[in-house]
């Protein structure tokens, strides 16, 4: 009669033997993989572009052969756009990371030509190289007052939630993260004062360093209202469509989803009703576009913070990313 041998030692030993390929091993038995590029690793590639586009020396970074490079949404050689211009070290930069899908975000004051310019940043490392280098850079006119389209650099700050690791209580299964980003964006378009996500009572947001959600110093109601208050009024009714979303850095420790996205102005309403039935003359004078990096911050499942680097583009004009199909 043959002698019995536990399952677990004959496999292992048919597998030192060389009788088996190696994947054969259970998960349980084998050695847990690191992956490629952690969290310092990516953040590292973050400073190392940063520290790059100071002295205007994109062959200081490590790029892959066939690496794309995009600024306010145009494809551009490696070393055109802000590489020309820039004339500092950017401050102010807040760093995020997704390790699963080797990318790293930034949101920052870029100097260009001794002016501070809002900066949006992300890039993919596969093999590291940088493969994928996207930014949006929105340099606001000093000599016009800071407005809900442009706020003042000298205040810049971030929200400290999107810097700190959430408790693991309060942290977001990814696909869920996406979906809340994804319904901020629904909920914009052609908002009738239906909300399709979810926002914590406190909600702020601000865009081009300027906070447009839950400011109490804002000139009008609006912007002292609560993200979720805001949207309940209808006020963003003119907004025609939310399109080409990508949801491309999530980064689950930090409970924030970088996106990208286009609002469509198309003027054709010069009146809307808000929610409550109140008509409105829309501000919205000529089609137009804005192209936008937003990076939202999810606690328990609802978005609490919104950060915001966007620029004007013409109307409709279409991502050099993503195109949605329809």
């Amino acid at each position: 009669m043959p002698l019995k041998m536990n399952k677990a030692l004959f496999t292992a030993a048919l597998w030192m033997a060389g009788a088996l390929p190696a994947w054969n091993i259970s998960a349980a038995d084998a050695p847990a993989l690191q992956p490629a590029c952690d969290r310092a690793c990516l953040e590292s590639f973050a400073d190392r572009y940063l520290a790059a586009l100071a002295v205007r020396d994109p062959t200081r970074l490590p790029w892959a052969p066939n690496a794309r490079f995009s600024e306010n949404n145009v494809m551009l050689r490696i070393g055109d756009g802000l590489w020309g211009t820039s004339s500092g070290n950017p401050t102010q930069v807040l760093k995020f990371a997704d390790v699963e899908r080797g990318r790293v975000g930034v949101i920052a004051l870029a100097q260009q030509r001794g002016q501070p310019a809002y900066f949006g940043l992300m890039l993919t490392i596969v093999d590291g190289r940088i493969s994928d280098a996207e930014s949006l850079v929105n340099q606001p006119n000093p000599a016009l007052p800071p407005s809900p389209g442009g706020g003042d650099p000298k205040t810049f700050f971030h929200y400290p939630e999107m810097s700190r690791d959430l408790p693991a209580a309060n942290r977001t299964a990814r696909r869920r993260m996406v979906d809340l980003a994804n319904g901020y964006f629904s909920t914009l378009q052609l908002n009738d004062g239906v909300l399709f996500t979810s926002f914590t009572p406190d909600c702020r947001r601000q865009e081009n360093g300027f906070e447009s959600a839950g400011n109490p110093r804002f000139e009008r109601p609006e912007g002292k209202l609560s993200c979720g208050e805001q949207f309940k009024t209808g006020n963003f009714i003119f907004d025609t469509a939310v399109r080409d979303r990508d949801y491309m850095l999530v980064d689950e420790a930090r409970g924030v989803v970088l996106s990208r996205a286009f609002i469509d102005h198309s003027a054709a309403e010069t009146h809307g009703r808000l929610a409550d039935g109140t008509v409105v003359e829309s501000w919205i004078k000529k089609p137009g576009s804005l192209s936008m990096l937003e990076l939202f911050h999810i606690t328990a499942g609802k978005i609490d913070r919104i950060e915001v680097v966007h620029i004007d583009v013409p109307y409709r004009m279409p991502s050099v990313w993503r195109r949605d199909a329809d």
